[in-house]
């Protein structure tokens, strides 16, 4: 009988997840990885991602399904790899994506790990997506499910990874996993999504940051394209590029931050217009096939989770890097956030922009 993993988070469809793969006769543990604190990054509210609540409720469905479960304290890996990033990247003006370095280090890392010492075949979460093999190589595909597809954020993802992975939801309809629940009467067959990072549930990003370090952001000059000083900010941490909400500046047009310089503390405001670009270059790029593509190729790429893919022309500049152009200019390319390209369904890597 082969062994699975399965990372439970709370919500209603890790916890479908599981009994899928209990009802193909798998043998299974349930497990969840406690991330964070709250209070070290300043959340009051009990119910967030590894709240002793969520905790609760994935036991709960894993005592149901009769699985033996695990809480996971994976608390300094997180706060050393994903908030230690988080905060070094706003810190120089970069926009990162937290969510993505989850799942890269800790649900494809830590936890692929731990699988291994407990003997299990697969680890197995409830991410939509799917991966197929074909030709003798894992394929990870959006899933049937579009409006609910989380590809974008599994693209580090390699051969190895794939091939001991399972996704049981990449076929399925969001509403059909709550019906499912529903019927076998878990708790949480109708606890809503969540939304947000999970670390900054309230979106104060800035906040938290301050919270980790200790430090007040330095101010700094609002400045034109031209250089012009139009006025004072309240620290780089607290704007990403397209922001035109908070900005605390009175102008005859409306401004929006079109670029962040760590070198002197600028942010450089301007039209929505000066948003819109054509070009963007890729490090850390990973093929998910493992093959690095020879060549200029025409594919589509997303550069924002709630983006829409765009046509574009990319070339490989290196082992791990590509330059991206588009048909279309887009708007607020961000440094820090990923660009993922797309065949169709297929996932052909991705990477952050620089």
């Amino acid at each position: 009988m082969k062994k699975a993993l399965i990372a439970m988070s709370g919500g209603v469809d890790s916890s479908l997840a599981a009994k899928l793969m209990k009802d193909k006769g798998f043998d299974c543990i349930g497990c969840t990885m406690k991330l964070y604190y709250n209070e070290d990054v300043g959340i009051e509210r009990s119910r967030t991602c590894c709240s002793l609540d969520d905790v609760e409720d994935a036991r709960s469905v894993a005592y149901k399904l009769g699985m033996p479960f695990y809480v996971f304290n994976f608390t300094e890996a997180f706060r050393d790899t994903v908030i230690r990033k988080f905060i070094e990247s706003y810190e120089n003006g970069i926009t990162p994506n937290p969510c993505i370095d989850c799942n890269r280090y800790m649900k494809f890392d830590k936890l692929f790990e731990r699988a291994k010492i407990l003997g299990c075949d697969y680890i197995v979460t409830g991410h939509y997506a799917r991966i197929e093999e074909e030709n003798g190589k894992f394929v990870l595909k959006k899933a049937l499910d579009e409006t609910k597809d989380q590809s974008y954020v599994l693209y580090s993802m390699t051969q190895d990874q794939l091939a001991h992975t399972m996704f049981p939801l990449g076929n399925m309809q969001k509403t059909e996993v709550r019906a499912i629940a529903e019927e076998s009467g878990f708790v949480n067959a109708d606890k809503p999504d969540s939304q947000d990072i999970c670390f900054v549930p309230n979106g104060d990003y800035a906040s938290v940051i301050e919270l980790q370090t200790g430090k007040r952001p330095v101010e700094g000059n609002f400045v034109d394209k031209q250089g012009n000083i139009l006025g004072r900010h309240k620290g780089m941490i607290h704007y990403t590029i397209g922001q035109r909400k908070r900005l605390g500046i009175s102008h005859t047009e409306p401004l929006y931050v079109c670029g962040i310089c760590p070198q002197d503390g600028n942010v450089i405001l301007g039209s929505n217009d000066d948003l819109f670009s054509r070009e963007a270059d890729i490090s850390d790029f990973n093929w998910i096939s493992g093959k690095v593509f020879e060549g200029e190729f025409r594919c589509k790429a997303k550069i924002r989770y709630r983006h829409s893919e765009q046509w574009a022309t990319v070339l490989p500049t290196g082992a791990d890097t590509v330059h991206i152009t588009f048909d279309k200019p887009q708007r607020a390319i961000t440094p820090g956030q990923a660009a993922v390209l797309y065949d169709g369904d297929i996932v052909l890597g991705g990477g952050t922009i620089k």
